[in-house]
């Protein structure tokens, strides 16, 4: 019977094999780590990061809101994105917007890599993690909430 059972292994095709592996993935992750972590720094250094790259994206909207130098320049940050200069009218193109997500990309890795190294063997409070987050969110989603700043042209013109 073993022998039968391999010789059928042997003589599956290889998306078979591929499929039943991935029928019983789940199960290596549900029996779960031999030790817990000790210290909360790296998550909370993922967390935050995450957060404050938010947090540049709309700071960088409002700069290249008001200046337009600046948003030539952020645009030229973002030109390795598809579609930030799409001649084609009927799907556009992604404009500066490329630029700020460059941009909030560069934020929030090098915030990352700043914050896990700091936080790499600290205990962090889970206060302290929710009060970084709620604030970083919130003050993302104030400067996205365009009534607050009626002094800056959102809408490109």
């Amino acid at each position: 019977m073993v022998q039968k059972l391999s010789r059928d292994s042997q003589t599956m095709p290889l998306y078979v094999k591929f499929w039943n592996r991935l029928k019983t993935f789940p199960k290596g992750l549900a029996t779960g780590s031999q030790t817990s972590p000790t210290v909360s720094g790296p998550a909370a250094a993922a967390l935050i990061s995450a957060a404050f790259g938010c947090f540049i994206l709309m700071v960088n909207q409002h700069i290249t809101s008001t200046f337009k130098s600046w948003e030539k320049i952020i645009w030229s940050l973002g030109d390795w994105i598809p579609g930030s200069h799409n001649p084609n009218p009927l799907y556009g193109e992604i404009g500066s917007y490329s630029g700020k997500e460059t941009v909030m990309l560069i934020g929030w890795l090098v915030s990352w890599l700043i914050l896990s190294k700091f936080w790499q063997d600290k205990q962090i409070k889970a206060r302290t993690i929710f009060f970084c987050l709620f604030c970083f969110l919130v003050a993302a989603t104030v400067m996205n909430w365009h009534p607050l700043f009626p002094y800056l042209p959102l809408m490109p013109t």
